[in-house]
């Protein structure tokens, strides 16, 4: 909800956009004879949009507006997705079924819309391979992915071995 809507006495404007509960226009009146207009029908003056020119108002229960502003929130947060960060480590002596089988796994992530980190680990002497052939092992497991993607953060050294990071385009 916003912040906490003001409600009958509480608005501060002098004229304001009144609206029906089912949404028909009144016009811009008086909040006066908005006020007035709201208790003849045993209903509240609710100030829905306060930075409009007039400020707009609905004439409805609060309770029914509370509860319809929760319902639209629930609904805007069911939708929303966080997006992880998922990792899959491979070796530079992984074989070509195991690769396509972790791409497979990379691709499926990207497709569900998460960022994925590919990391290449090195173990003892292999840190000091040549860095052009570690880089091209770590691309083998990239030619593999069948989703399309961007790379995020470019190939880099880490303390593991290279790691690469890409995501859905």
């Amino acid at each position: 909800m916003n912040k906490r809507a003001r409600i009958n006495h509480q608005i501060r404007a002098g004229d304001l956009r009144v609206l029906k509960a089912d949404g028909a226009v009144l016009g811009i009146m008086s909040r006066d004879k908005a006020l007035e207009l709201a208790v003849s029908e045993g209903l509240d003056l609710i100030e829905i949009s306060p930075g409009a020119s007039p400020p707009v108002a609905r004439i409805m229960d609060f309770g029914k507006y509370q509860y319809d502003e929760s319902k639209k929130q629930k609904l805007a947060k069911s939708k929303t997705k966080v997006a992880e960060l998922k990792s899959i480590q491979v070796k530079v002596g992984t074989g070509e079924h195991d690769l396509a089988l972790k791409a497979k796994k990379v691709s499926d992530w990207l497709s569900d819309g998460h960022r994925v980190r590919i990391e290449l680990f090195l173990s003892g002497r292999l840190k000091y391979l040549d860095k052009k052939f570690l880089e091209e092992r770590l691309e083998r497991i990239l030619r593999l992915v069948s989703t399309e993607y961007k790379t995020t953060e470019p190939v880099k050294k880490s303390p593991k071995g290279f790691t690469v990071v890409v995501e859905r385009k």
